[in-house]
């Protein structure tokens, strides 16, 4: 959250002491897993790998709308004791997913193109996100050691 807001929070922010960190916290997995399974779709093989897809994006589809309106409900709400509204909270969010992804996605209501089709991230824009520093071989973020998945671990082979 620092990198996002621009600064070290003080106290350092933690999605457990309110409601609202919890939902800020929370705005960034489904879209990354939204994302993730719809750039991943077209590469799988089988129809059972493709149902399991199909049924996991839309239950991500589900949290994502979910948190956004509840994080839109209370866009003007100061995130205590930052003071930076919900509302620029979630576009910086929004802001540094798309640096790290080094892809631009416009709005911040609905995770779509102009056509309303969700957008799809290949496995090395979601490391970048996901670890928190644009680089898919450098882990850091929600995953300081590294994700364990075979592709993940597959980056990170390459450092040195």
């Amino acid at each position: 959250m620092n990198s996002a807001i621009g600064r070290p929070l003080h106290p350092p922010f933690d999605p457990y002491a309110n409601d609202i960190n919890f939902l800020l916290a929370s705005y960034v997995i489904p879209y990354v897993g939204l994302t993730g399974y719809v750039g991943a779709n077209p590469h799988l093989q089988n129809a059972t790998s493709k149902k399991l897809v199909a049924g996991l994006l839309g239950v991500e589809s589900g949290q994502d709308a979910v948190i956004r309106a509840l994080l839109y409900e209370r866009r003007a709400q100061l995130v205590q004791p930052y003071g930076v509204t919900v509302a620029e909270f979630t576009d910086r969010i929004s802001t540094l997913r798309n640096k790290l992804g080094k892809r631009r996605v416009t709005g911040n209501i609905l995770a779509g193109d102009k056509d309303s089709l969700a957008y799809a991230r290949t496995p090395q824009e979601i490391l970048r996100i996901i670890y928190g520093g644009g680089d898919e071989h450098v882990p850091g973020g929600f995953y300081p050691k590294g994700a364990s998945g075979r592709i993940a671990r597959s980056y990170l082979k390459h450092t040195t």
